[in-house]
């Protein structure tokens, strides 16, 4: 069964960056390990271009939800070790495990899906 081995620690550098305290270690039933090292800094849902005044109120209802799992997608995404594909996949399954309900699960899974290819990393 996947599972967070570790806590996510991290400190606020700015209001929307965040730098690893500590390693944050999840365990996927598909993927195997996956280690997100210390001082990797994440803007969790990485969702630039919130000036939009549709996109904000609905990224409200969600915030806070699925750090975990936004930390490790961010690092993903950006060491390219996965294809974006498995990335996101890895991300949905993560952010059920970390208790993320199934409609903002889904919702945060499309986002990757529809808008997340200009991040992620080849």
């Amino acid at each position: 069964m996947s599972k967070f081995v570790t806590k996510l620690n991290a400190i606020e550098i700015d209001r929307t960056i965040h730098q690893l305290s500590s390693d944050l270690v999840y365990d996927d039933d598909v993927e195997g390990m996956i280690v997100v090292p210390k001082d990797f800094v994440t803007d969790y849902a990485s969702i630039g271009g919130l000036n939009n005044v549709i996109l904000f109120p609905l990224f409200a209802l969600f915030a806070t939800y699925g750090n975990y799992a936004s930390a490790v997608h961010d690092y993903l995404y950006r060491n390219g070790k996965l294809t974006r594909a498995r990335a996101d996949a890895l991300f949905y399954r993560a952010l059920k495990v970390e208790g993320v309900g199934a409609f903002r699960a889904v919702f945060f899974y499309a986002g990757v899906r529809v808008f997340g290819a200009s991040s992620y990393k080849d």
